[in-house]
């Protein structure tokens, strides 16, 4: 898996006073909230790539890694293939989770998916 750099803001009150609440871009907006608290639970954090697809988040704390992709709504059937497909893609058996705002659990082959509210209130 090759490793890729993303940057994510720390205050999104800044970024919506200078882009005057650009709902345009509730995907970033989304992902940045995950991203921010994953930090808070301690994980170091990277970008993966595997093959030709990205995996939002790669975590790892002492010796626990999981992997985590981020979509808003799982609103297609090619959004739920491009989230899940990059995650089926690795060859190991730490934890993967596709986090979204949907309610219906969707989890696939080993992969779970999570509703974002649920993923913020677990300790």
């Amino acid at each position: 898996m090759n490793i890729n750099e993303k940057y994510y803001i720390a205050d999104h009150g800044i970024r919506e006073a200078i882009l005057e609440s650009n709902q345009r871009d509730i995907n970033q907006i989304f992902e940045n909230i995950i991203y921010l608290e994953l930090l808070r639970k301690g994980y170091n954090i990277r970008v993966g790539k595997v093959d030709n697809l990205e995996v939002d988040f790669v975590c790892t704390k002492r010796n626990e890694k999981i992997y985590i992709q981020v979509a808003y709504l799982l609103a297609s059937p090619e959004t739920i293939e491009r989230e899940f497909s990059s995650l089926e893609k690795i060859n190991d058996n730490y934890p993967k989770y596709v986090i979204s705002m949907d309610e219906f659990d969707m989890s696939r082959n080993g992969i779970k998916h999570i509703n974002i509210i649920d993923f913020l209130i677990k300790s």
